[in-house]
């Protein structure tokens, strides 16, 4: 009871992880574009709920950032005036699922005040909502690149279970092939043959075909060895003997068997492949600016007094380590009632 109740607990913040990732332009406050040059590196905002003369207000309220007059790069509260924090603010437009333009924004505040939760960049970008966004591209790249590794490890690995023979032999040595080869330097190996400026979609596309095309080797293994088992089994060869269909015994008594193992592996890749996205973009090799990913804003901190003085410019790297610690729970959950399944 105890590991379903954590098992559910996993899928359900997961599953709003990635709502909230989906739904990166109504959380997000600003367009991931959106620039402020006189707020360049600003910390982040303070939220209040005591103003200077000991009020207290229910809702949260924030003051105008100003550069110190001591120092350029340091920020000093303007605490002249208060701006309340708002719910469901209008804000810059944006494309909900790619149909509907809509200016509604989860939260937001009045102008000239800005709220940069998690700080802004060089350019005086918000942080928090370029992460929101950058995240789309990451576990969307992911999440493709794992849909074509499982696509072309489920089929070659029934190729190579179902059939035997000569197919077994291509398809195993080839998966022996790509498995004796680092992936991450493989994928150096292929990206370094495609051009280096290419525009932001062919760029992502080819990051997930290069990524996807890479990584099928094992899947295809692992199903092949649950497909040799399984038309072994009585009841395959019963189907088959009352004229089943090798269509119809894949669908209805291989497959199935294979599904659990396509889960797992798809749990396991998708944060596997999202560092691929996030190690290319890091070194210039994936997405470029101003297309946010959390690989390419990661790249400011390879200057040092960026990583001494700007601590939230972080906040990427945080937010995948959050997701790849959510991914790696519930594969070992899946793993767990899999073994209680079996017992």
């Amino acid at each position: 009871m105890k590991s379903n109740r954590k098992f559910v607990w996993l899928v359900g913040l997961l599953a709003a992880l990635h709502i909230a990732i989906l739904l990166a332009g109504f959380v997000a406050p600003y367009d991931e574009a959106s620039q402020n040059r006189e707020a360049p590196f600003a910390p982040p905002t303070r939220l209040h709920f005591v103003d200077t003369s000991g009020h207290f207000h229910v809702l949260p309220f924030v003051y105008v950032w100003t550069q110190s007059p001591d120092n350029a790069t340091a920020y000093v509260e303007d605490r002249s005036k208060i701006y309340p924090l708002h719910f469901l603010a209008q804000g810059s437009s944006y494309e909900l699922a790619g149909l509907f333009h809509v200016r509604t924004h989860l939260f937001g505040v009045d102008e000239p005040a800005e709220i940069f939760l998690l700080g802004t960049d060089q350019f005086g970008r918000d942080v928090f909502s370029r992460t929101m966004w950058g995240g789309q591209i990451s576990l969307l790249a992911g999440l493709l690149a794992t849909g074509l590794t499982l696509g072309l490890g489920t089929i070659f690995g029934i190729l190579a279970g179902f059939y035997g023979g000569w197919w077994d032999a291509i398809l195993m040595r080839g998966a022996e092939l790509f498995l004796a080869l680092p992936w991450l330097y493989l994928l150096f190996a292929v990206r370094a043959f495609l051009p280096l400026q290419v525009e932001p979609k062919q760029a992502f596309l080819l990051l997930v075909t290069i990524i996807g095309l890479v990584g099928w080797a094992r899947p295809a293994r692992i199903i092949r060895g649950i497909v040799l088992s399984a038309r072994e089994r009585d009841f395959v060869r019963a189907a088959r003997g009352f004229g089943a269909s090798d269509l119809h015994i894949l669908r209805r008594h291989v497959l199935p068997q294979a599904g659990g193992a396509i889960l797992t592996q798809a749990v396991l890749l998708v944060p596997q492949y999202v560092l691929a996205e996030i190690t290319l973009s890091f070194l210039g090799l994936g997405i470029g600016e101003p297309q946010p990913t959390w690989g390419n804003m990661l790249t400011s901190l390879m200057q040092i007094q960026v990583l001494e003085s700007y601590w939230w410019m972080i906040a990427p790297g945080i937010a995948a380590v959050l997701f790849f610690l959510c991914y790696l729970a519930l594969g070992n959950a899946l793993e767990k009632r899999a073994r209680l399944v079996a017992s």
